[in-house]
């Protein structure tokens, strides 16, 4: 306990930390709740000294964009399809790791390094892979194309290349793009929270499924998991968190075009959808549909929350 003569120092000593965070994250909380109520609200409106009527029209108006709905479509389906996949690959990579003694620290530092790599730059290099290089005709005038690395192992298995990402390319092969990136992506913070829930768990429970012949199955289906359920509920719930923000892994392989050439805004998100309200100098609907947003991921949360008290074992 600090005496309470001594609480000031305290305070004083806290005081930078409570400034910032009142500044940057407190004031910003309150003021997008503010212009989210003012309708129609514009920065430059505002400092011009317009007044703004208080209601809900910029949720209404959120609401009937003809983009929104793709918008919260996309966004839920990456959440539903990425959080399972990433958090099952992340459990039995974690296992795979935490049974191997060589060399398990390098393995844990490889797979961990695109965690601290720019999402921007990775999203690059993925589209790179998907890409459709180019066309060129051959010496008998037949068209040649130059598919990428993706396609170049698929023709080289015999299959046909798949125009991915370029123009014409179809809604389902662009969000099975995206899929595999945002699995990959998701793979290291995963990993080295479960592994590091595995290496906690009390070897006795292993040492009394190996004196009594316990399937390997059952000794992670009956042990493993369920021991290991705090972590994996931590890694869902941070995972929906994330995938309801996704951004910057669309723009890292389709650019500002959020898509195909040919369909700009198809695989568009709900940040996505804040961020070109604000380009538009409309922070009255960016702030409604971060609202939104908001809502959606604390209805999210509390039913993850739900179900985890009833099967998380401490």
């Amino acid at each position: 306990m600090v005496d309470s003569k001594q609480k000031w120092k305290a305070w004083l000593y806290l005081s930078p930390a409570i400034v910032l965070l009142l500044v940057f994250t407190v004031w910003p909380i309150f003021n997008t709740v503010r212009m989210a109520f003012l309708e129609n609200y514009s920065g430059l409106k505002a400092a011009a000294g317009m007044q703004f009527n208080f209601g809900i029209g910029n949720f209404l108006k959120v609401i009937e964009y003809k983009r929104f709905v793709q918008c919260l479509k996309n966004t839920v389906l990456l959440c539903v399809l990425t959080v399972p996949i990433s958090t099952l690959l992340a459990l039995l990579i974690a296992v795979a790791l935490n049974s191997i003694k060589f060399l398990q620290k390098g393995l844990q530092t490889i797979f961990f390094l695109p965690y601290v790599t720019n999402s921007i730059a990775i999203g690059m290099v993925f589209a790179a892979m998907f890409n459709i290089v180019g066309s060129f005709y051959g010496t008998e005038n037949e068209l040649i194309v130059t598919a990428g690395i993706i396609n170049n192992v698929i023709e080289f298995f015999g299959g046909e290349h798949i125009n991915w990402i370029n123009y014409g390319s179809t809604y389902e092969a662009n969000m099975f793009v995206m899929v595999v990136y945002i699995v990959w992506n998701a793979l290291p913070f995963k990993i080295l929270v479960l592994l590091g829930g595995l290496q906690s768990i009390n070897k006795q429970y292993y040492d009394a499924a190996k004196v009594d012949g316990t399937p390997r199955r059952r000794v992670f289906t009956h042990i493993t998991v369920p021991l290991l359920s705090p972590m994996l509920a931590y890694v869902i719930i941070t995972g929906f968190i994330g995938g309801f923000k996704e951004y910057t892994s669309i723009v890292g392989i389709f650019g500002e075009n959020m898509g195909p050439p040919n369909d700009a805004g198809r695989l568009n998100t709900m940040v996505g959808f804040i961020y070109d309200a604000l380009e538009t100098n409309s922070q009255g609907r960016a702030s409604a549909a971060a609202l939104i947003l908001f809502a959606i991921i604390l209805a999210v949360t509390m039913i993850n929350n739900q179900v985890s008290k009833k099967r998380i074992h401490y």
